[in-house]
């Protein structure tokens, strides 16, 4: 191959190229440090990586200093992770992203630290010049802006006090020697409207971070503000420079310097430091040469938007044969955003976040033949899929981390980046409802005392496949189109799949051969694609149905809005009643929960952290003034003259902490006769 670098003539702003490729497939632009250049911009690759760890051999020689060419560009999200390490199964994943997406582009243009701008190929070829002719042409008619706005950002699901409980339970977990650092993250959600190209261009121009970067990944997109390296490989020689210590700015000289000060003496902030790079320290030295791993005896203290950081860098020289995929499984996920021992801080992470991270906390970058690799870490990072876009903040808890100020953190890293995009992020006091906690050391810490602990269930494993159960009745699947459509809906946001054309039909097929009477019908659909379907016999609808009798567990974020196949962690004795760590009542381990009050009755919204199960939409349907969605805490739940639980097989089960109210045997019969299964023959829904 013969590398092919062109200087271009024009002038242009960063923003002018990512307009003129944004309506290819995949762009991309990274601005700020990247490759010793101002930016790099790109789109149309030859081909596209998946979930996988990129190479692309060994560096060829620079036509010019700074000669990228092309190579590998993209994002590994947080969930690679699991590739490397034995996990626990994740949080639930609102709008998941790709685990990990690259493309290979042949071109890329490129504005050196001159102001220069460059056309810049792999290999000199006529489709290379011809591809040339085509963007210094839309360069020079350039293309209109476009509008966008990002809506004022709210905190998902258990939001502050979740938040606040969870760094509670770390501390608590850090004080009996699991582990030493984990760093927890929060999310906060709002909706992007018009270009996201655009909205990055206007951001970065007033941020100017260090390692931008914008990807187009088709109905998604992913913004990156992040001041931070995870790796830079050129040649053989390896730098890390995490990032961990942060102290707040507010513009105001004197303010600013001493609090530059306080962080600089920090001994808190030093510590939490100094065990991110012994970990990066370790990581590297896995597939570095003996003796070439060394660090800076003391970090830089950095101003960055809105905050002060403590930043160290960490070098390496590789060891003969080690391939780039090599280092990032030896590396990847970054030190400055797991913890340490970094295996252990993954599991509590899992256990202990409400959401799902997704290219927030990964890695965006490069991965060139010509120019090495080059990769951030995915912090102050917002990402967008259709129209709703969330940005992830959090920080390192450690032995002396307490929840508000740890809260504070977050917020104050996520503010900057909003007000960037236009957007707000709400006030770190919050709403102090009760959090849940599991021991008096965690309580004491949150600032809360309940008076009981309840045990943590394990999360569902997404690997087992999804779930519909559907009532047949005399041979008719009940609100099987219901079923099918929530079905497809988690199987295309879930796994990216269809379901199979012909399973409405197979349904229909088994629900008829199961004859007459009630019956219980399962699809499981793994994540393939392939489903298979079942029938069985069940206990009918009507008459005296036995009480259920509730044991509280919390799950941080919940089970999520899709029915798991794996249901194992719900089977026992009693049924577990769902909490989250603010103390929100979600659901019950088959079933969605009521509270009886007086002719009402109330059921948790479905905020993303519960399976909205199809007798319940029914039931909303049904009767709006009697059967509502409110937010439902253990105080309420206790409080109501009953509880009563709703799902497709058992329509009203009467339910309590011990049991069930008569209260509640009522509006259960009521439920029960409301939805009587259809006569033989009805619909199917």
């Amino acid at each position: 191959m013969t590398p092919l670098a062109i200087p271009l003539p024009g002038s242009w702003s960063v923003a002018d190229a990512l307009r003129a490729v944004r309506d290819d497939e995949r762009p991309f632009a990274l601005v700020g440090s990247w490759a010793g250049s101002r930016a790099l911009v790109g789109s149309a690759p030859a081909r596209v990586l998946r979930d996988a760890f990129p190479s692309a051999g060994p560096d060829q020689p620079a036509v010019t200093d700074g000669f990228v060419g092309g190579g590998w560009f993209g994002m590994l999200g947080f969930a690679m992770g699991r590739q490397v390490e034995r996990l626990p199964p994740p949080p639930p994943r609102p709008a998941p992203l790709p685990d990990a997406a690259f493309g290979w582009y042949d071109h890329v243009l490129r504005l050196d630290r001159d102001g220069r701008w460059w056309f810049e190929a792999l290999d000199d070829t006529p489709a290379a010049r011809a591809r040339m002719a085509v963007l210094v042409a839309r360069l020079e008619a350039g293309a209109p802006e476009r509008g966008w706005s990002l809506d004022g950002m709210t905190l998902h699901g258990g939001g502050a006090a979740a938040h606040r409980a969870a760094v509670a339970e770390c501390v608590e977990r850090i004080a009996a020697g699991e582990l030493f650092q984990a760093n927890l993250c929060l999310r906060l959600d709002g909706r992007l409207s018009g270009d996201a190209a655009e909205a990055f261009a206007a951001a970065a121009a007033r941020l100017r971070p260090a390692y931008g970067a914008f990807l187009g990944l088709g109905d998604a997109a992913v913004l990156s503000f992040s001041p931070e390296l995870f790796l830079r490989r050129t040649g053989r020689d390896v730098v890390t420079a995490p990032i961990k210590g942060t102290a707040s700015r507010t513009g105001v000289a004197e303010r600013d310097e001493a609090a530059r000060a306080a962080l600089a003496a920090s001994a808190k902030d030093a510590a939490e430091h100094v065990m991110i790079v012994d970990l990066m320290r370790n990581d590297l030295g896995r597939v570095a040469a003996y003796g070439t791993v060394s660090a800076a005896p003391e970090p830089d203290v950095e101003a960055h938007p809105g905050v002060w950081h403590l930043v160290s860098r960490v070098r390496a020289r590789l060891r003969d044969g080690v391939t780039d995929a090599d280092l990032l499984r030896a590396t990847f996920p970054p030190g400055s955003v797991t913890g340490a021992p970094k295996v252990q801080s993954l599991k509590v992470i899992s256990e202990l976040e409400g959401t799902g991270r997704e290219a927030y906390t990964g890695a965006i970058g490069y991965v060139s033949p010509a120019a090495g690799l080059e990769l951030n870490v995915a912090i102050r990072t917002l990402e967008v899929r259709g129209t709703e876009a969330w940005l992830g903040c959090g920080g390192g808890i450690v032995a002396d981390s307490g929840p508000d100020a740890e809260l504070r953190e977050a917020l104050d890293k996520a503010r900057p980046i909003a007000a960037a995009l236009g957007a707000t992020v709400p006030d770190a006091a919050g709403e102090r409802r009760r959090p849940v906690a599991l021991s008096a050391r965690a309580r004491a810490a949150a600032g809360d005392v309940p008076v009981e602990t309840w045990r943590r269930l394990r999360r569902p494993d997404p690997a087992g496949g999804l779930l519909e159960t559907i009532a047949v009745q005399d041979g008719v699947a009940v609100a099987a189109r219901r079923h099918l459509r929530r079905l497809a809906a988690s199987a295309a946001l879930v796994y990216g799949i269809e379901l199979p054309r012909d399973l409405a039909a197979r349904i229909e097929a088994v629900a008829a051969q199961a004859g007459e009477g009630r019956h219980r019908l399962r699809v499981v659909l793994g994540p393939g694609g392939a489903a298979t379907v079942g029938v069985e016999p069940a206990a009918a609808a009507g008459g005296d149905v036995p009480d259920a009798e509730l044991e509280v567990v919390t799950v941080t974020g919940g089970l999520g809005p899709h029915k798991w196949a794996d249901r194992a962690a719900l089977a026992g004795p009693r049924t577990p009643l769902v909490v989250d760590l603010d103390g929100a009542v979600l659901e019950a381990g088959f079933a969605n929960v009521w509270a009886v009050e007086g002719e009402r009755l109330v059921t948790p919204p479905a905020d993303g952290r519960l399976l909205a199960g199809v007798t319940r939409e029914r039931l909303l349907e049904l009767a709006p003034h009697v059967f509502r969605a409110e937010p439902l805490d253990l105080d309420r739940l206790r409080r109501a003259d009953g509880i009563v639980l709703t799902s497709t097989i058992r329509l009203g089960t009467p339910a309590g902490f011990g049991a069930a109210t008569p209260r509640a045997r009522e509006a259960a019969a009521r439920i029960r006769e409301l939805l009587a299964p259809a006569p033989a023959g009805a619909p199917a829904g």
